[in-house]
């Protein structure tokens, strides 16, 4: 184990056998219609850093260390996919990615092999199931507008008893506010308003529909 370097060797006395890069190498790896735990077809794709921290035992150890990384990585990915549901896959791709690499670096770690991190880059779901859970997910949005609706409903009409409470006792304020109605009904252009006799009448508000009618002509 010569190190990195110029070396020399003799003809035919010495021979040179395989060269290890020591470098950070990075593998793409993919597992493809792989079920979750909650029975969901998925693909992965993740991306594994790793290196030879010992390149005797790389060539020692295994026959061939890059080929035995990758084979390793994908049954890790597939296994890892097994033991976790869709939603944990989504939401905790970094949890999952800390996990591969702490069950990829024991296994490699004994062939002079670090594997220092595993990144999950997409995990995707077949069409018709997107389909579903965004329908899905719409309903439940609708169902959460009509229940805040309903709420929003019981709020206005507890409004309304407790003013309607204050206009029984105070006959002149539900005067005042029906005047400003009508104000506020006739102070447009083109505008008609008809009152029930039996309004006019109850509120009095002969005399306010007569001065109103006369202030519009003016």
């Amino acid at each position: 184990m010569r190190g990195p370097g110029l070396f020399f060797i003799i003809p035919i006395v010495d021979t040179l056998s395989r060269y290890v890069d020591q470098r950070v190498r990075v593998h793409s790896v993919s597992a493809e219609s792989t079920l979750t735990r909650d029975t969901v077809p998925v693909n992965v794709d993740a991306i594994v850093f790793w290196l030879v921290w010992n390149a005797e035992k790389s060539i020692l150890e295994v026959e061939n260390f890059v080929e035995a990384i990758n084979m390793s990585a994908q049954t890790a990915l597939r296994e890892s996919i097994g033991r976790h549901e869709l939603a944990q896959m989504v939401t905790e791709r970094e949890m999952m990615g800390r996990e591969l690499q702490r069950i990829l670096d024991e296994k490699t770690n004994p062939w002079g092999i670090t594997v220092q991190s595993v990144e999950i880059r997409d995990v995707r779901i077949p069409q018709t199931l997107e389909d579903a859970m965004s329908q899905r997910a719409q309903a439940e949005r609708e169902s959460q507008a009509r229940v805040i609706l309903g709420d929003a409903e019981v709020q206005v009409s507890e409004k309304f008893a407790e003013a309607s409470r204050v206009y029984n006792d105070n006959p002149g304020a539900l005067h005042l506010r029906g005047m400003n109605m009508l104000y506020e009904a006739i102070r447009e252009k083109g505008a008609m308003v008809l009152v029930p006799s039996s309004a006019i009448e109850t509120m009095g508000l002969g005399g306010t529909l007569a001065t109103a009618a006369i202030a519009r002509q003016q």
